[in-house]
């Protein structure tokens, strides 16, 4: 069965393995996912389970947030998101996930929000060479001419062309990363390596869908 739950990137820190080698782990609060909704094929048109995560106060849901967390039977959450299931969802509504369920030594697959960077030029946005950096010229770090893509009607420039725009901010997911711990009675789990997004941001952990690479 498809797992996954939510949680909360605290930071970084390392662990010592009892050989002494030190391991960089990100640790995430992922204690307290609970089921909001289950939907299916037959209701919805797919299989899907939706979970809730932190805390939020009440005057900053909606009415109908709130009734829907009513109807689950669940205080109001701060982080939603669904996960798509290949078959009907097992979860209960109003069932709390723990970091049980998952162990050490299994592969998750992580998505989160990376860290917006804001304008950014081409050479730091698509890796671009700089330009001479002679005093004579007078193009370090512009993009330079795109030129003519058109005859007719004048130049052109066409969809996803690569030039200084906004860096950052986008969904990212990291695959096959590795579980060095999970510490139960604190709900974290400790993930070796980078998770994406900043500091206090929610993320989704899911088994990995490549698990035999």
């Amino acid at each position: 069965m498809a797992k996954g739950i939510l949680g909360k990137k605290l930071g970084m820190t390392q662990i010592f393995t009892p050989k002494g080698e030190v391991i960089p782990v990100t640790v995430v609060e992922a204690g307290s996912s609970v089921v909001l909704q289950n939907k299916t094929v037959e209701s919805d048109g797919y299989n899907a389970v939706q979970l809730g995560f932190g805390t939020v106060k009440d005057k900053k849901v909606t009415k109908p947030m709130k009734g829907h967390f009513a109807k689950a039977g669940a205080k109001a959450v701060k982080f939603i998101r669904e996960l798509r299931l290949a078959s009907a969802p097992e979860y209960k509504v109003g069932e709390i996930i723990g970091v049980d369920v998952f162990s050490e030594g299994e592969m998750v697959d992580i998505t989160g929000t990376a860290k917006g960077k804001g304008f950014a030029g081409g050479i730091k946005r698509h890796h671009f060479r700089c330009g001479p950096m002679g005093h004579g010229s007078k193009s370090h770090r512009e993009p330079g001419t795109i030129g003519p893509r058109m005859s007719g009607g004048g130049g052109k420039v066409f969809k996803g062309k690569k030039l200084p725009g906004r860096l950052g901010g986008n969904k990212v997911t990291v695959q096959r990363l590795t579980i060095a711990r999970v510490d139960a009675a604190r709900s974290l789990i400790l993930i070796k390596g980078a998770v994406p997004g900043p500091k206090g941001s929610f993320i989704i952990i899911r088994n990995t869908v490549k698990p035999g690479k």
